[in-house]
């Protein structure tokens, strides 16, 4: 039997869902600042769907670009989004909901200075620190609420996640 690569129809279903789920999470939430799904969520897909999370991030980005426009925050999010599903795949053998909630926390926690890191090319290191010092408050509660969210939802999300994986994979 010939094993078959590449990109399966229920893989594109898939990714079109998980893009979906996404956009939908962070708009549903958008009206409080710096409170998010998007996180929890590409964690998630991550640990169920493995390397299939790599094209919905790219999906979900665009998305974003053609929704919101293009500006410097976008070009943030072309490698904030997979840096996260990276650093997910390298703990996937965690099982436990309250490393994922400590995970997702300090992601927050530190998603401001992974975004200042354009700011070091366009206006050199000082800029990038001031922007990334003015929005810590900000970065704190991204933290917080990102860890809350997960502390909450991880383990209900998990069980979807696993009886929707078992039913279609």
């Amino acid at each position: 039997m010939v094993k078959k690569s590449g990109i399966t129809v229920k893989d594109i279903a898939l990714i079109g869902m998980m893009t979906a789920t996404i956009e939908v999470a962070k708009d549903s939430l958008a009206f409080l600042p710096n409170v998010e799904l998007v996180t929890l969520l590409i964690v998630l897909y991550t640990l169920f769907f493995g390397r299939r999370v790599f094209l919905a991030i790219p999906a979900f980005v665009l998305l974003q670009g053609l929704l919101c426009g293009f500006g410097l925050w976008w070009i943030m999010y072309l490698y904030v989004w997979p840096l996260l599903a990276l650093l997910t795949s390298l703990f996937r053998k965690q099982t436990s909901f309250l490393f994922w909630s400590a995970f997702c926390g300090l992601f927050g926690l530190f998603f401001g200075a992974l975004c200042s890191l354009p700011y070091i090319v366009l206006s050199g290191p000082a800029a990038a620190l001031a922007w990334w010092v003015a929005g810590i408050p900000f970065d704190i509660v991204h933290g917080v609420s990102n860890a809350v969210l997960c502390f909450v939802l991880f383990k209900p999300l998990r069980l979807a996640l696993g009886k929707l994986k078992n039913a279609w994979f």
